[in-house]
């Protein structure tokens, strides 16, 4: 099977769990294919637990999940070192912790406290934890999917905008139309009837075989040769700098933006744009990849004013106002 086949089957597939989330399942599998972390955003029952589950069981892949709580301490999340003895003979071996896995969903990140929000990052972006001195790697295929509660934010622990721009995208979850709700209940019915007949002791339908994880390499090595023209690539750096220099660009941005985007912005343009273009069947990057991708880009690298708080601008607006006046030359 080619990789362009398995990712298209695993698509299907998370799809066939997830009615009405298409934009969320691709956001999914371009964070996978271009080997970056995501931030996921919703309010609670809208899937985003789900969405993550649905990818890792339709991957050759373990999973893990970690409940972030206040009282979380760093070494629940990386592991730590702990005494065996055997007979006269005591020695230390390191015990991995949850971070050790291919996929890891960090449900409600925000509910922990800085330092363990420090070590997930860390693994996040140097793919290596360190303890008691001793640096441990993590899998070739490594992804941190971390959600988040919009709504609620009594206890918890905002991650500071440095921490933020290591997430290739922030993913919005938004309500389903009304017509995918009923396919929604009718899913879950379905889902409990199953459930049921598997606790009667009837065997439940075989599942299918999950994707291998070559194909996710083998698609990473082709997303890699996608040709992005001069041209796109200056498009790319003009939208970055355009955060940077916002009163080039209209009395609005210059009163929206505070600071700019950092050149990981840059970064992830670029690969999830190419990424965008392989799923869409071409081998080039054309400048409606990199429109479709640079809210879920920008979201959580702007640092809006107090003035455009005050006033409900959201960052997809300014995203929107900066794609309206960075022209492609």
């Amino acid at each position: 099977m080619s990789a362009r086949k398995a990712v298209e089957d695993l698509r299907k597939r998370m799809g066939q769990a997830i009615i009405g989330q298409r934009d969320v399942i691709d956001r999914l599998l371009i964070g996978l294919l271009a080997n970056g972390n995501l931030l996921v955003e919703g309010l609670p029952g809208l899937a985003k637990t789900r969405a993550i589950k649905a990818l890792a069981k339709n991957l050759e892949a373990k999973f893990s999940r970690i409940q972030f709580t206040p009282d979380l301490l760093p070494s629940d999340v990386t592991g730590t070192e702990v005494l065996y003895k055997s007979g006269d003979e005591t020695e230390f071996r390191f015990d991995p912790g949850p971070i050790f896995a291919n996929i890891v969903l960090a449900d409600e990140i925000n509910r922990a406290p800085a330092k363990v929000q420090a070590a997930l990052l860390e693994a996040m972006e140097e793919r290596q934890v360190t303890v008691a001195g001793t640096t441990h790697k993590m899998e070739p295929l490594f992804m941190v999917m971390a959600t988040q509660n919009p709504i609620e934010q009594e206890g918890t622990y905002p991650l500071p905008e440095a921490q933020m721009d290591r997430f290739l995208m922030h993913v919005n979850i938004t309500y389903p139309p009304v017509e995918d709700e009923v396919q929604v209940i009718r899913l879950v019915r379905g889902e409990e009837i199953e459930a049921l007949s598997e606790q009667q002791g009837t065997a439940p339908p075989a599942a299918p075989t999950p994707i291998a994880q070559d194909a996710v390499f083998s698609a990473r090595r082709e997303i890699a040769e996608i040709h992005v023209a001069d041209a796109v690539e200056r498009y790319m750096a003009d939208l970055v700098n355009a955060t940077r220099i916002p009163a080039q660009f209209g009395d609005d941005l210059k009163r929206w933006i505070e600071v700019g985007a950092s050149p990981r912005a840059s970064l992830a343009l670029d690969r999830c744009s190419r990424t965008h273009a392989w799923l869409q069947g071409r081998d080039y990057v054309d400048p409606e990849d990199v429109r479709a991708i640079i809210p879920d880009v920008f979201r959580h690298r702007l640092g809006l004013s107090f003035e455009a708080q005050g006033e409900g601008v959201t960052p997809d607006q300014v995203t929107a106002e900066i794609v309206r006046q960075v022209a492609l030359t």
